[in-house]
């Protein structure tokens, strides 16, 4: 990820840049993002599943920059969205309507006519959504074409935050009512039954439990195909995980995935003389490690630990906070210097929360030195707020170390206030 020589002064590389010339020209806290990166992570996916007819959606929530979204578009991606904004951002970036899966368990009808519109697939997430889904497309004088989404019941060992196909889970049919569910979609009108769909979970390290879903989903297909259901595609989500703790994780890749998903996907398709597309949705791990946030240090203070206070928080990072979540940290401008101070470093948000690393070993820090979160380009800026009244930083792209984009602009206090009104009566 960096590369460090005497030339450039002890500072971090990032996409062969040095990111304190890019905290000098565009200020701090800032998203930084290596476009090559990106592009790597993502042809890793299309490499490792070429033995079969296979379409790689993203999944916008990670992260919906517009700039990264049309990187993944030139590179063939389609998109999983979660609402009509996400639906909106990969409009724009110009991926293809019929490569984009309108996913999530509570869709407005605003949403289900703006998906029946926009001619995208759609994930039915409960049997009155589908009731619902049919009665719009009917009334819209359109198909809407489907997959249904399962909740299979496998367990994998990730937060419960980001376990999404647990028996328990609110996303997903259970297991044992999908088939009954697909015949009542077989018999509603305007519905176009064409796949089938799960998640189980998210930053899942031991894929073991990938083959397992993928069993329960392709018997699934088997008994679909026995009552005549003909479907087009298998939806096995996302959730690869990443190495946050390089020293602690070794990460698996998407090849170790294929070995995990490809035999039984491979072998019942033969059984059943059938060709299905394989649909994967994968987020963090094509955008996590291509992205770092650069922070200043605004105070040190020696107390019952020595906090190490940054300018950017929960605020622009919620990981830490909402699921406790590790990165790694660096201090850039001072990269080959000693660590000998165990320091907490903490935002500057007022609440006690506020922790971006605890208790670290860093070299001694002081005002103005600049401090590196790394692997943030998922669930980054996009899970941002503008809480305390702080406007959100800006992003930067960055290639080949020799160009640098910006792809969003900072905000300013007047983006914060923007469409609130006082009342006349209150003037």
């Amino acid at each position: 990820m960096s590369q460090v020589g005497e030339e450039e002064n002890e500072h971090l590389i990032f996409g062969g840049v040095d990111v304190v010339d890019l905290a000098e020209r565009y200020g701090t806290p800032l998203y930084i993002t290596d476009e090559n990166k990106i592009r790597a992570n993502f042809r890793s996916y299309k490499k490792a599943f070429e033995t079969v007819d296979n379409d790689i959606y993203f999944a916008v929530k990670a992260n919906g920059n517009l700039a990264i979204l049309r990187i993944l578009a030139q590179e063939g991606a389609g998109a999983d969205v979660f609402s009509g904004g996400e639906l909106r951002l990969v409009k724009l970036a110009g991926i293809p309507m019929d490569k984009v899966l309108f996913n999530g368990n509570s869709k407005s009808e605003e949403e289900l006519r703006a998906a029946v519109e926009s001619q995208v697939k759609i994930s039915v997430d409960s049997r009155e959504e589908l009731q619902t889904l049919s009665a719009v497309a009917v009334k819209m004088g359109e198909e809407a074409e489907i997959a249904i989404r399962v909740n299979p019941d496998v367990s994998p060992k990730v937060n419960p935050k980001i376990a999404t196909g647990l028996r328990t889970s609110q996303f997903g049919i259970p297991y044992d009512e999908i088939l009954q569910t697909y015949e009542e979609a077989a018999r509603l009108p305007n519905i176009a039954l064409t796949g089938i769909h799960c998640h189980i979970g998210s930053q899942i390290l031991d894929i073991s439990v990938f083959r397992e879903a993928t069993e329960k989903m392709m018997q699934l297909a088997e008994e679909l195909h026995d009552r005549g259901i003909e479907l087009e595609f298998v939806d096995l989500g996302g959730g690869l995980g990443i190495s946050y703790q390089k020293e602690k994780e070794i990460a698996p890749t998407p090849k170790d995935l294929a070995e995990m998903i490809l035999p039984t996907f491979e072998a019942k398709m033969r059984s059943l003389g059938v060709n299905l597309k394989l649909v994967l949705e994968p987020g963090r791990s094509i955008v996590g490690p291509a992205s770092i946030l650069l922070s200043k240090v605004n105070s040190v203070k020696h107390a019952y630990k020595n906090f190490v206070a940054i300018d950017a928080g929960f605020n622009l990072f919620l990981r830490p906070v909402m699921y406790d979540a590790y990165h790694e940290v660096m201090v850039a401008n001072k990269l080959n210097e000693p660590a000998s101070v165990l320091s907490t470093m903490v935002g500057p948000v007022c609440e006690s929360g506020d922790i971006i690393a605890k208790d670290r070993m860093l070299p001694p820090v002081k005002r103005g030195d600049l401090v590196t979160i790394l692997d943030t380009g998922a669930y980054g800026f996009s899970m941002s707020s503008q809480y305390n009244g702080r406007p959100r930083c800006a992003e930067v792209l960055v290639r080949d170390g020799a160009v640098v984009d910006l792809i969003r602009s900072k905000e300013s206090i007047e983006d914060v206030i923007r469409n609130q009104v006082i009342p006349q009566r209150l003037r």
